[in-house]
């Protein structure tokens, strides 16, 4: 009897490790442990891959070698990765990071401190939250499928391409640049 519960027992954690691969995206093995990383794809075999995820890649001229990535009207343009000695790097490199695409043109996510706007080369628009969920699940899922390195403030929300802020617009030039205490100032 203690035999037969043995064997379910492999037999239930083999299945619930092959169920936990495919939610995960195949990061498990059939142990249930961490895979180590796969080969290392192309930039052409990435391009494919994004492909077959829903996405549209379209070749962008602003950019040698660039390729126009969007999917659900957002976008962004990746190209090759250049090759370091490691060699387990991502293949492919955000050269414009994602954003809203607006007549064509992958805008930029400008936070101004009080609310985030999208600017494009014609407009600048409040960006709603709608807009800046969909820019947050494009860039994870752009990430999980190029091998691109996700950091935790990243995954957290929305980060923005510029941040200025009101309060700090001509705010450095106006403070002289403090006395050093071996300066001999006036007077003395």
């Amino acid at each position: 009897m203690c035999e037969i519960g043995d064997r379910r027992r492999r037999r239930d954690r083999l299945e619930s490790a092959q169920i936990a691969s495919r939610v995960a995206g195949g990061t498990t093995n059939r142990h249930g442990t961490m895979k180590r990383k796969g080969p290392h794809l192309t930039f052409e075999q990435t391009l494919e891959l994004l492909r077959t995820h829903g996405f549209e890649v379209t070749p962008y001229a602003g950019v040698a070698g660039g390729a126009l990535v969007s999917k659900h009207c957002v976008g962004a343009v990746l190209a090759a990765a250049p090759q370091t000695k490691g060699g387990d790097d991502a293949s492919a490199a955000i050269a414009v990071h994602p954003g809203v695409m607006v007549k064509g043109e992958v805008t930029r996510l400008l936070d101004r401190g009080y609310q985030k706007f999208i600017k494009s080369s014609q407009y600048e628009l409040p960006a709603t939250a709608v807009q800046l969920q969909a820019i947050h699940a494009f860039s994870e899922e752009l990430k999980q499928l190029t091998g691109a390195t996700s950091l935790y403030n990243e995954s957290l929300g929305t980060t923005s391409d510029v941040y200025l802020y009101d309060r700090l617009v001509g705010r450095e030039a106006a403070q002289p640049d403090p006395a050093q205490p071996w300066e001999l100032t006036e007077g003395l």
